[in-house]
């Protein structure tokens, strides 16, 4: 119950985020992840909890005096009196006539905080800022730690996991994690950033030190199938989400080091998953072009709620979830990479993780594990960016409120192979990638003039 108020407590600071430190959008930034830090810190009793989201509440609006949107109290738990406390929750505003995805003309205030800078503008990305080739076979993914600016961690189909800092003169290795007998598929950043779960053909999930490099632990799949795809559980770091060969979606107890009883029966092959910020819903891609919604507790019990057909036999590569796209466009969506040469825009429709599509471009994209990315930061600028690899070697930055034919601004061209994965550091001021040879790629935002 106390993780519940602590939800409720970030949502109502993230409802007057936008109006803190007006000329300084980093700092909001910056504000709103460490409030949600120290929220997870605090220990309260329900009945303080309630007590405090009150002041809070009437702190905020006192402060900057504006009304508080507060849902109907459909939300509250059974357990509680209806007098007790307002569940809030986000949901998308009502789109306009011409359907869009930013309602511009009621951002225009909004945007002039943050200054007049174009998407294009905001996302130039133009230089090299440093190459790695620590890995001799196509790195899988890559991904910066979770509210880092320097270390990254890469993945390869040698068998092995890179840790690197980027930001140290020169960027450098910082340690190699090495057990894994086969490919490395998948990994993922645990919230503290000091373990990493790594997913392997070998049919392993290991568990790794992030200062020491050292395996901690090595889960193996029940039914010796190679696993492609692994995610923490964003409010349980103790239990891990595993996707295998033989379409089988399964928990695995960190600290025990075994996979729980229960499991969901996809069908497939599990290529990719995602979670809602809230660890309740999990979106399953396979290899049969479906994306499969299931709920999932806090103990990990797993319920298959949803399932829509993307494409007809071709592979969901990655799915990555953003609640908001910018802060005017509040429709949660999930971005999809499709083998049918498509990327693909969709938006959830209800609690159950229903998908509703809007948006689809073309993407060179037959073949391989293509990964793409939202972009970090939430803004009030024109637009809203996402970024993508594709086979023919280069990076795209897609304007995802512009027709198709139109939604390119950027592309970066410096990989002789296929760009198999993409990721932003979370104050975008890198881009990694990787391809098929093996190299990965530091790209640097050019400094707004």
């Amino acid at each position: 119950m106390t993780s519940a108020f602590q939800q409720q407590a970030f949502a109502l600071d993230a409802r007057y985020n936008a109006h803190r430190a007006t000329n300084s959008p980093t700092f909001r930034t910056l504000y709103i992840r460490r409030r949600s830090q120290l929220l997870r810190e605090e220990e309260r009793s329900p009945e303080a909890w309630k007590q405090y989201l009150q002041t809070r509440s009437q702190l905020l609006q006192q402060r900057y005096g504006c009304p508080l949107d507060v849902n109907s109290n459909s939300n509250i738990p059974s357990n509680q009196s209806r007098g007790s406390i307002s569940f809030i929750e986000f949901h998308a505003p009502v789109l306009s006539e011409k359907g869009k995805l930013v309602p511009t003309k009621q951002a225009e205030a909004s945007r002039a905080m943050v200054g007049g800078n174009t998407i294009a503008e905001n996302y130039a990305f133009v230089g090299v800022h440093y190459i790695f080739d620590q890995h001799t076979k196509p790195v899988t993914m890559v991904k910066f730690a979770n509210n880092d600016r320097s270390r990254l961690c890469c993945s390869s189909e040698d068998g092995t996991l890179s840790i690197c800092s980027v930001m140290s003169s020169p960027p450098c290795v910082l340690v190699m994690l090495k057990g894994h007998s086969k490919g490395v598929t998948c990994f993922d950043w645990s919230a503290g950033n000091d373990l990493i779960a790594s997913s392997s053909e070998d049919t392993t999930i290991k568990l790794w030190s992030v200062v020491s490099g050292t395996c901690l632990r090595t889960i193996l799949d029940p039914h010796n199938c190679a696993l492609l795809c692994c995610l923490y559980q964003p409010v349980n770091n103790n239990l891990l989400v595993t996707g295998n060969k033989s379409g089988d979606v399964r928990i695995a107890n960190v600290s025990t080091g075994l996979f729980m009883k229960n499991s969901c029966r996809v069908g497939g092959k599990i290529l990719s998953l995602a979670f809602d910020p809230y660890g309740k819903n999990i979106w399953v891609g396979n290899d049969r072009g479906e994306i499969i919604s299931a709920f999932c507790d806090i103990q990990g019990e797993l319920r298959r709620t949803r399932r829509i057909l993307v494409s007809s036999n071709c592979n969901i590569t990655s799915l990555s979830h953003r609640a908001w796209i910018s802060r005017e466009a509040r429709d949660p969506m999930i971005l999809v990479n499709s083998s049918d040469d498509s990327l693909c825009l969709y938006k959830v429709i209800d609690r159950e993780g229903g998908l509703f599509p809007r948006r689809k471009f073309h993407n060179k994209h037959q073949k391989y594990t293509i990964k793409s990315t939202f972009c970090p930061i939430m803004s009030f600028r024109q637009g809203a960016c996402v970024v993508t690899g594709s086979e023919d070697g280069c990076i795209y930055f897609i304007d995802i409120e512009k027709p198709a034919n139109r939604a390119i601004f950027n592309t970066l061209q410096g990989h002789s192979s296929p760009v198999l994965s993409v990721n932003f550091n979370y104050d975008e001021s890198l881009l990694a990638s990787s391809d098929l040879e093996g190299l990965v790629i530091i790209w640097k935002r050019a400094q707004p003039s």
